[in-house]
């Protein structure tokens, strides 16, 4: 045993070699989701027996032994059960079984992460099915701490895992012939991830830093094995751009601090340079995607010391360029903020009634109409939406904030 103890490490340790561990008993073995189960009980083991006895020297060949193990045991007992069910002779011989000694075959390696993310966000899986299953099997999640973290029961979530996994059972572990057509699926699912983290959806705390910070080291991942990718740099680099200004988003209270608001003081000077040094990078290299250009935007911000001083005529101009390639109802939505500060208020109102379904865009659509009715002079107009919006989110902290919007408003 090494001498690396402490429950933190052994944690990082863990997230980092559950998927290679994963893709090293599916490779060998088949049997995505037993294998699935086999890794999750490695991981309970090592976390019961990690912090208090030390890191093995090669923590990832304990923890594939102990999967394997665990694995073996199932698929014989498998195999058992069916012999009794079936009354038939074994199909397969009992030391196709056995796990083969070690060192045997090619060794398991970070390229294992990046095929189980292809596996994982599989074209026949509804989205939040592959989120879920991206972070149980790549994540290293429980499935408590994905339930709790989307906030439904645990039973419900056990079950989206299970229906996911049987969708991708029998499906060859192998990064896809066409594997550039699947990569967008596997970015959507991180962004959706980080997202979900960043600004919560619903329930009493505006953010899970515990999701956000699965989604960069994953966006690592992906970036370390596809360094070439721009898309993927942009990515990483709008993650962290955005993550820079967590500590400020919140007061002691846990409410709402908005952009313009924020103490600048606070946010992550040292996730800003790396994130501005990887989108300038990409964008370097060609034409620039959307994750570039969200980048791009987050950057200007962040690298603006004061409100005032943002460069918004810039930030306006990324967004023509980006609603052009997503022309989505949030893009467009976050374009008239832009709009409103380069152009005034009036016409990013004129702007904001031509979106095409703008209730795609939820609660922010009030939100933000709100903010230009109040900015054009419309208090009773901006007090009504600041209402709607506040009546429409599920998240306790944005109606807290929203409210108290409609109330500063109040004759």
């Amino acid at each position: 045993m090494s001498g690396t103890n402490g429950t933190t490490g052994a944690e990082d340790l863990l997230r980092r070699h559950a998927p290679q561990v994963l893709g090293a008993l599916v490779r060998r073995y088949g049997h995505f989701d037993a294998a699935e189960d086999a890794v999750q009980e490695a991981l309970l083991a090592a976390a019961g027996q990690w912090p208090a006895k030390g890191v093995p020297d090669n923590p990832r060949g304990w923890l594939i032994k102990v999967a394997s193990r665990r694995l073996v045991d199932a698929l014989r007992a498998e195999q058992a059960r069916r012999l009794r069910e079936e009354k038939a002779a074994a199909l397969t011989p009992r030391d196709a079984f056995t796990a083969p000694p070690p060192g045997a075959g090619r060794a398991p390696s970070e390229d294992d992460t990046l095929t189980l993310l292809f596996l994982c966000c599989h074209p026949d899986l509804t989205p939040p099915a592959q989120i879920a299953l991206t972070l149980r099997a790549v994540g290293g999640l429980t499935t408590a701490e994905i339930a709790r973290a989307w906030l439904v029961p645990e039973a419900t979530m056990a079950q989206r895992i299970s229906r996911a996994k049987r969708k991708v059972r029998g499906v060859r572990f192998a990064r896809p012939e066409r594997w550039e057509e699947r990569l967008p699926a596997v970015l959507h699912t991180l962004y959706l991830i980080f997202n979900e983290g960043y600004t919560a959806t619903s329930g009493t705390s505006l953010q899970r830093a515990e999701l956000a910070g699965e989604a960069i080291r994953l966006a690592r991942t992906v970036r370390r094995l596809l360094p070439e990718d721009g898309e993927v740099a942009g990515l990483l680099a709008l993650m962290l751009l955005t993550d820079a200004r967590r500590a400020a988003r919140t007061d002691p209270h846990g409410d709402l601090v908005p952009l313009d608001e924020q103490d600048r003081d606070r946010w992550d000077a040292a996730a800003i340079e790396e994130g501005v040094a990887l989108v300038t990078e990409a964008l370097a290299r060609g034409r620039a995607g959307p994750y570039q250009l969200r980048a791009a935007i987050a950057a200007v911000h962040d690298e603006a010391p004061t409100p005032e001083a943002t460069d918004w005529a810039e930030i306006l101009g990324l967004y023509d360029v980006l609603v052009r390639q997503v022309p989505g109802p949030v893009e467009q939505l976050n374009r008239t903020v832009a709009v409103a500060m380069v152009h005034g208020p009036r016409v990013a109102l004129a702007e904001l009634d031509r979106l095409e379904d703008g209730s795609a865009a939820g609660h922010r659509l009030d939100a933000v109409r709100g903010h230009l009715l109040e900015r054009a002079g419309d208090t009773p107009g901006a007090r009504a939406a600041y209402m709607s919006a506040a009546g429409r989110t599920l998240s306790l902290p944005e109606r807290r904030y929203l409210e108290a919007r409609a109330a500063r408003l109040s004759p």
